[in-house]
Formats: C-alpha cells, structure tokens, sequence
C-alpha cells in the first residue's frame, strides 16, 4: 500500500533540494514568533500586563490576511502549474526578510506599526502558498505511492525547524534575534536560485500584440475562468468536497485558538519568552517523530482518514484542556496533543494529492490554502474581541479560557465530516482524473 521503508528511502532524494531551503526558512521565521509577543506588546503596552491593542491589531492582521490570501493563494497555485515551481517559491520565501529588517534596525512604536503592515504584505503572499507550491513541486518528483510519506516528511522537517527555531529564540539574545532570521531567509532564498531544479516545463505561448487595457481584461478573464474550473473540478469530486470542509472548520478553530493564545497564557498565567519557547517545543519535538516516522509507518495500515480522524480528536482535547486551564502546567499538558493533531496536515496532504490528477496539484493544493485563509479570515473576528473581553475585569463570569473552549466546537464539526468521509474515493478520483482530463486540465496562460 505504498509503505515506504527505510531501504527506500532513495525515492525521496530528489527532494534534499527543497527540503534544505524550506528548513532554512522555517527556522528563520519560527525564530521571531516567541520574541515578537514581547516586542509587540511591550512597544504598544509598556509595563502593562496584557495588551488589548496588539490582541486586537493581530486579529485585524489576521482578518486582513485571510482576505486576500483568499484569491492569492488560488493565484498563485495556477501560476505553479503553468509557470513553474522554482519561481513562485523564490518570491514566497524572500517577502519576510523586509518586515524583519524593519524591527531588526528599530523596535520604536512607528516601526511596530510599520512591521506590523509589512509583515501583513509577506504572510498575505507566503504564508499559505509556501506549502502548497512544495507540496505539489513533492507530487512532481515523488511517486504517488509514496507521496504520504513524502508529506509526512516535508510535515515533520517543519516540526523540526520549529524546534530548532524556538531553541534558537530561547537562547539567543533578543538583540541578534531578528539578524540571525534574516541571515537564514537570504540564504534560502540563495540556495533556491541556484541548486533547486524547474519540475514544471513551460509550453511555448504565442505572443499577441495588444493595447495595455485590453491585455489587463484578457488576464483577468483567463484567471476567472481557471479559478471557475478549479472550483468545479472540487465541487466535483466527493473527497476534495468532503475534505474542503474538514479543513475549513478545523482551520476556523485552531486558527482562532493560535491567534490569542500566547497573550491569554500571558494575561492568564504570566508567561514570557520563555514559557512560549518552551510549549512550542514540547509540540514540535513529538511531532518531527509522528510525521517524519510514525505517520510513513502506520498509514499502510489504517489509512488517511483514520489518522485523520485521530488527529482533530486530538486538536477537541487540545482546545479543552487550553480552555479550562487551571494551572500553570495545564498548558503544557495540552500542547502534548500537538503530536498528534499535527498529523492532520499530512494526511489531509495526502488525501488531496490522491484525489487530483498531476497537473492540477498547484491549483488543488491553491485551492485548499484558500479555505483556510477563509477560516483564518473569520476565526479572529470572533475570537480577539471575545478572548480580550473574557481576560478582562469586565467578563460577566470569571472563564478566562471560554472563547477557546467555544472553538473546540468548529473541530467538532470537522471530526464529524472526517466520520463521514469514504476513504476510498480519493484513489478512484485520482485514477479516473488522470486518463480522462490530463490534456483537458491545461490551463490558459497568464499571458498569451
């Protein structure tokens, strides 16, 4: 069933090449997560214990960023598929080293509000599509009966990057913090533009001369009606319907709960730097081994979809405990289950990437970072007013945790659809998808 042994592991060489940049990048960007929290908060709230202001303006980031990484990552997934994957992955990789550079010469409150407008530009173009062009440049190179196991590899290097990433944050000065991340984003952004490989042939495009206006009309067409086609090439197949919904309500409340986390762990509990470095490692240590081992392992034998299953069971218990909270080392309980619910990425990954033919795996995998935009675009709507109203002195009970037990319900729903899906239809889909539509699937060219 495509188990993938450690004899075989050669079939996943052609991957070094991706997996060294993206290594880089997640180390570099995961760097500043622990940091930022104090230095957002202690710009706009200083000696303050809690900071409304920087819940609210990440919530309004949030919110912004979902807009338009809505239509962005759908784009930019069709322009993989037609112009290859090298290019859209040099543009996602390099767009937070500016935002970086802004807090890295000057932490005053007008560089705050400047990072926190750039860093809104660089998730909006990296922060979803980095995946998904990966993901589909994996299903280029790597067999489809090994595809899972190449996920669960791409998903467990980013688990070891965090790691490595929080460790970095928790011993590093704060001072060089923000220059070591940028260090490492230009030198994956380097070691793409000169060792990573094109998969993805461009076909030659007659050139037509045109009016600027006419040829602006002309692409906007084109792009309408591919993304027109992606959607019925979703809404067509059970599986990548069934699954649009498991990722959007899933996405809809772990979103809601990453977004306000670590200041409700600061008004509620206090913790610091320190304490985040920590909790984010206690995920990302057990989740290198549940993705990059266990997931390559067990999948043969029960499948995608009872790993999924597994994995929003376990995302229920990780918001619960989170919600009701009652000491310090409750937090660090709850972020245990990071091990498993991890897994949804990958087996969603792999459900997908069965169920799509292969030239339609940047525009699919686009399509999907699309929802959960959509779910990241509305979870902090509800969760910042609701999370900073709860920690404050004015709640009308005293639960400090209640918005997060309220998203522990949208998982719910997700473990739900997850029951109902037929874990067969993802390789009957992909079976018939790749005779019949392979010289029908081709897109129009963004220029032509």
């Amino acid at each position: 069933m495509g188990a993938l042994k450690f004899a075989d592991l050669r079939v996943l060489r052609p991957l070094v090449h991706l997996l060294v940049p993206l290594s880089m990048h997640w180390i570099g960007f995961e760097l500043t997560v622990p940091v930022l929290v104090d230095v957002i908060a202690g710009t706009l709230c200083p000696g303050e214990k809690s900071c409304p202001e920087a819940i609210y303006l990440t919530g309004l980031r949030q919110s912004i960023v979902g807009i338009f990484r809505i239509f962005v990552d759908l784009l930019l997934g069709q322009l993989a598929d037609e112009y290859g994957r090298k290019p859209l992955l040099l543009l996602t990789v390099f767009t937070p080293v500016v935002p970086f550079a802004v807090l890295a010469w000057d932490q005053s409150k007008p560089s705050v509000y400047a990072y926190l407008v750039l860093h809104t530009i660089s998730m909006i173009i990296s922060q979803g599509s980095i995946f998904c062009i990966a993901v589909a440049y994996a299903a280029d190179v790597v067999e489809r009966s090994n595809r899972a196991a190449a996920f669960g590899l791409i998903t467990g290097l980013f688990s070891a990057s965090h790691v490595l990433g929080n460790a970095l944050a928790r011993f590093l000065p704060e001072e060089w913090v923000f220059e070591v991340s940028i260090a490492l984003l230009i030198c994956c952004t380097l070691y793409i533009k000169i060792f990573l490989a094109e998969t993805v042939s461009e076909s030659p495009r007659p050139l037509h001369v045109s009016g600027s206006s006419t040829m602006l009309v002309r692409i906007l067409q084109e792009r309408w009606y591919s993304m027109k086609d992606t959607v019925t090439l979703i809404t067509s197949s059970g599986t990548l319907r069934s699954i649009s919904y498991i990722t959007f309500f899933y996405k809809l409340g772990m979103t809601g709960i990453s977004s306000v986390l670590l200041y409700y762990l600061k008004a509620v509990f206090g913790f610091n730097k320190n304490q985040f470095s920590e909790i984010l490692m206690v995920v990302g240590i057990g989740s290198i081994f549940s993705q990059a081992l266990v997931f390559p392992l067990i999948n043969p034998f029960v499948g995608e979809k009872v790993i999924l299953c597994l994995a929003l069971l376990a995302s229920i218990a990780y918001a619960l405990l989170y919600g009701l909270a009652w000491a310090p080392w409750v937090p660090y309980l709850s972020s245990s289950f990071g091990v498993i619910y991890i897994l949804e990425k990958a087996s969603t990954y792999a459900i997908v990437s069965k169920a799509a033919n292969l030239s339609d795996q940047g525009k699919v995998q686009g399509f999907f970072a699309g929802i959960r935009s959509v779910a990241s675009l509305l979870s902090p709507i509800v969760m910042s007013p609701l999370t900073s109203f709860f920690i404050s002195s004015k709640a009308p009970f005293n639960f400090k945790g209640f918005s997060i037990l309220l998203a522990s319900v949208s998982m719910m729903i997700a473990l739900v659809h997850a029951l109902l899906l037929n874990s067969e239809d993802g390789d009957k889909d992909g079976n018939c998808r790749s005779e019949e539509t392979r010289d029908e699937s081709i897109e129009a060219p963004l220029v032509s």
